[in-house]
């Protein structure tokens, strides 16, 4: 097992023994380290508090040798019930002044962005289904480790 490889497991499992992880986190690892347009990962959850509101954060790990100082995602969303899904795009800043903004360990970097500024609210309870698809120019996007989506009851 590389360093690379150990640092990594550690941060996964310091990351899922926390007591308090929020609602919902799942992280998934890309093949090969490399995010292509076809490889969308799915993440679906349940809401049963509507009279809540929660925040939605982008979480994502990669190497310092990723080529641009954000990426731009697609958020296809399912409400239940629903069979049409509706897309936002966001452009996420990763670096600024030629330094990373996540934290790091050696040369991995992990970021947790807030996506909205506001928190979201569930009219519906049931189970959502949130897709996200990187958008950048490339079809696919090295050094990228996982891509994660986080949501945070707002006490």
């Amino acid at each position: 097992m590389s360093f690379k490889q150990f640092c990594l497991f550690v941060s996964m499992l310091v990351l899922f023994s926390c007591s308090e992880t929020g609602l919902y986190e799942k992280v998934v690892f890309m093949p090969q380290n490399k995010w292509s347009y076809s490889n969308r990962p799915s993440f679906n959850f349940e809401i049963k508090d509507t009279s809540s509101n929660y925040l939605v954060y982008f979480i994502f790990r990669h190497a310092d040798a990723y080529e641009y100082n954000n990426i731009w995602i697609k958020l296809n969303s399912t409400l239940p019930g629903d069979t049409v899904s509706r897309s936002e795009r966001f452009d996420v800043t990763l670096a600024a002044n030629s330094r990373w903004l996540g934290t790091g360990m050696d040369d991995i970097y992990d970021h947790r962005v807030l996506l909205y500024r506001e928190p979201v609210k569930f009219f519906k309870p049931g189970s959502y289904t949130i897709s996200i698809e990187q958008n950048m120019r490339v079809e696919s996007l090295d050094h990228v480790f996982n891509v994660g989506l986080r949501l945070e009851k707002v006490k």
